[in-house]
């Protein structure tokens, strides 16, 4: 992936219609690891495979599918 070295903790997520997703807690093999504490999250880590990444843009890391269809993606265990 051509993203994973710009990916970096503290970055917010936002899918492909701008909608906040998360805020980025580290990598995880081939997954992006969300802040539990993000308002977003509901008090949980959540997963999102990194093939899902279409840009990184300074601070926001730009999915390729809409925030409601990354949420419906998004595991809660880095398998």
């Amino acid at each position: 992936m051509m993203f994973v070295e710009q990916i970096k903790d503290g970055q917010r997520v936002v899918g492909s219609d701008g909608a906040h997703v998360g805020t980025v807690d580290g990598l995880a093999g081939q997954l992006l690891k969300l802040k539990k504490n993000d308002p977003e999250s509901g008090g949980s880590h959540h997963y999102l495979d990194i093939g899902l990444v279409v840009a990184v843009e300074g601070e926001t890391i730009k999915l390729i599918v809409p925030a409601a269809e990354a949420k419906e993606r998004w595991s809660e265990a880095s398998e």
